[in-house]
């Protein structure tokens, strides 16, 4: 009896002794996640392994692209292929073509709803926003704003949507029920990217001629604060903010700043810059890994981009991709 106690003791502790080696086994390749990044020139968009920086490869997709994007299920890949005046839809996995959304003149960059409902695109030659519903590919409205719509953000719930124009010089707030615009707001010359907090407070618009970013409340659609860069050795004409991302706590605000081949790191509390790291050359768009432990960039003219260690705010690696990458996104 002794000897059938010390058996099923031990059959006990199976699980246990496996679960201690697969805590200590390393993370597989097959685990690592997936950066999509577009590549205007080469028609294509690449694939890398993040955080290890492995271009796995890449495959075509159409003329120019540029905006890129996940579904919330990461089972489909959104992608603007702007001198084809659509949105494609490819499998993230197989990379196979599942459909072509008529998106209208030259979308450069869009969001999806993350209530899987919509897919909200900026047509730049067309002075409008196009809305188009996920499960159908329909336009549901065009909504007219400014001259050069360039950004557009959604808030993390949804219930928030936001345009720039470049050339106007404004933000656009957008009803979600009536999709119309409610009001609008000056910024800095020429706003190219916008992005929501997590806990939906505030907007962020980074406006690349003035060199600054423009805080505001999403409530009064009022200033809170605008952020200034000063690089040491990079003049001030070099300095300009495109893509932002800001973590889910509100912690950090990363900025991406143009020619000056840097991204700012903000504390979004305080907003004060506390860093600022040497990336790729012309750095265009950022994109977080789910975790938020890495931030990767695209770097236009150097033609690669960079991986960041955000505990560590250092560069780990950068990884040649193709010509003029311009969008990323992170799958698990």
């Amino acid at each position: 009896m002794r000897g059938l106690h010390s058996s099923r003791h031990d059959l006990m502790n199976v699980p246990a002794f496996f679960m201690l080696i697969l805590i200590a086994l390393p993370q597989r390749p097959g685990m690592a996640e997936t950066a999509f990044v577009s590549l205007e020139k080469d028609q294509a968009v690449a694939m890398v392994e993040v955080p290890e920086g492995t271009l796995e490869g890449t495959f075509k997709v159409g003329k120019r692209p540029r905006g890129i994007a996940l579904s919330p299920d990461h089972q489909s890949l959104f992608v603007a292929v702007s001198d084809e005046d659509t949105i494609k839809v490819f499998d993230p996995k197989s990379h196979q073509l599942k459909g072509q959304i008529a998106s209208g003149k030259d979308p450069e960059t869009f969001v999806v709803d993350p209530r899987g409902q919509w897919l909200i695109a900026s047509n730049e030659n067309d002075n409008q926003i196009t809305v188009i519903d996920l499960k159908t590919f329909k336009k549901v409205k065009s909504i007219p704003v400014g001259i050069e719509p360039e950004g557009i953000a959604i808030s993390a719930d949804g219930a928030l949507i936001a345009s720039t124009s470049e050339t106007t010089n404004m933000v656009h707030w957008i009803d979600r029920e009536s999709l119309s615009i409610v009001d609008n707001t000056l910024v800095d010359p020429r706003p190219r990217a916008c992005a929501f907090t997590e806990d939906h407070q505030e907007l962020w618009v980074s406006s690349e001629m003035a060199g600054t970013v423009t805080v505001l409340d999403t409530i009064t659609h009022q200033m809170i604060t605008k952020i200034h860069f000063k690089i040491p050795g990079i003049t001030m004409e070099k300095i300009q903010p495109v893509g932002i991302q800001i973590d889910r706590q509100r912690q950090r605000a990363y900025v991406a700043l143009g020619p000056s081949n840097r991204v700012a790191v903000i504390d979004a509390k305080t907003y004060q810059v506390l860093d600022y790291l040497l990336v790729g050359q012309r750095v265009w768009q950022l994109a977080f890994t789910p975790n938020q432990r890495f931030l990767s960039t695209t770097n236009g003219l150097s033609n690669d981009i960079s991986i960041i260690d955000l505990q560590q705010r250092k560069v780990t690696k950068s990884v040649a991709v193709g010509q003029y990458p311009w969008g990323i996104a992170i799958a698990p």
